[in-house]
């Protein structure tokens, strides 16, 4: 599996394709996301001398949920983007899909997100690039809320299916495991469907459904989530890809510096790695 880096995941600022380059090479990362249109800007070339020996693990989709003319621009966009990030190497892009909405009913909803989504991933397929979609597992983030949308592994392997041969999953531990999933929910799964993967853990001492999204901790902090089996179950099946730290510790950002942040986050990845 591939150390990799967020960098704004983890409060590091990183706004140029050197400076995301560096932050990977602080914290003893292998790979790191970038912008595609900053590859794009610049020229391939420019974007391999910037990164140096640090590969590119993925890349972010456009803000495909916007107005519709948003969209539509967005849409122009990727192709020139999907292939200068493909000549780089990265064939990973990825997306988080929101568990309600209080505009749409659920099949409204469901509707939706095909009709934006499938054009984007077609854009995609064309360089060979897959799509990973993310669940969003808490149930604080559906409480109060009008509309629940799909927010597990079943409901999302329904969706990615429906959206295109090339979609498949973003595996996050935080929703694996506040979705109450299983190992056996993982090893049901091919490697081919596992696109991109996220690690974090949970605070101690708080019940699953009473867990909120944005308050998490490093991994192998606590040990509430079972990242040994988590990552385990992904190498069974055969996934080799990018695995991102997205832990949303506030802690971090009081922190005196990036390096500082990056070498915490570095150490913790490593801790958690070798166990896998």
């Amino acid at each position: 599996m591939q150390k990799a880096l967020s960098p704004g995941a983890i409060g590091v600022k990183a706004p140029t394709i050197e400076a995301a380059a560096e932050a990977a090479r602080l914290g003893g990362f292998s790979a790191v996301e970038i912008s595609p249109q900053e590859v794009v800007d610049r020229g391939v070339d420019a974007a391999k001398a910037a990164l140096g020996e640090i590969v590119v693990a993925g890349f972010g989709a456009f803000d495909w949920r916007n107005d519709e003319a948003v969209w539509k621009a967005g849409l122009a966009d990727l192709p020139a983007q999907a292939a200068a990030m493909a000549a780089l190497g990265c064939f990973r892009c990825s997306t988080y899909i929101m568990p309600f909405s209080d505009e749409r009913t659920f099949e409204e909803n469901y509707d939706f997100h095909v009709s934006r989504i499938k054009p984007l991933a077609a854009a995609l397929a064309v360089e060979g690039i897959h799509f990973g979609m993310e669940y969003v597992g808490p149930a604080t983030m559906r409480a109060g809320k009008k509309h629940p949308f799909v927010h597990d592994l079943a409901g999302m392997l329904k969706l990615t299916a429906d959206c295109g041969p090339n979609v498949g999953l973003l595996m996050d531990a935080w929703h694996w495991y506040t979705s109450h999933e299983t190992v056996e929910d993982i090893l049901a799964l091919t490697a081919e469907q596992v696109v991109y993967v996220h690690v974090n853990d949970a605070p101690a001492g708080i019940a699953i459904d009473d867990q909120f999204d944005n308050v998490r901790a490093l991994p192998c902090e606590t040990g509430v989530i079972d990242l040994a089996t988590f990552l385990g179950a992904l190498k069974k099946i055969g996934y080799d890809g990018p695995v991102v730290c997205e832990p949303f510790k506030k802690e971090l950002n009081d922190l005196p510096d990036d390096e500082a942040r990056l070498k915490l986050v570095g150490a913790a990845m490593d801790k958690m790695l070798a166990l896998v």
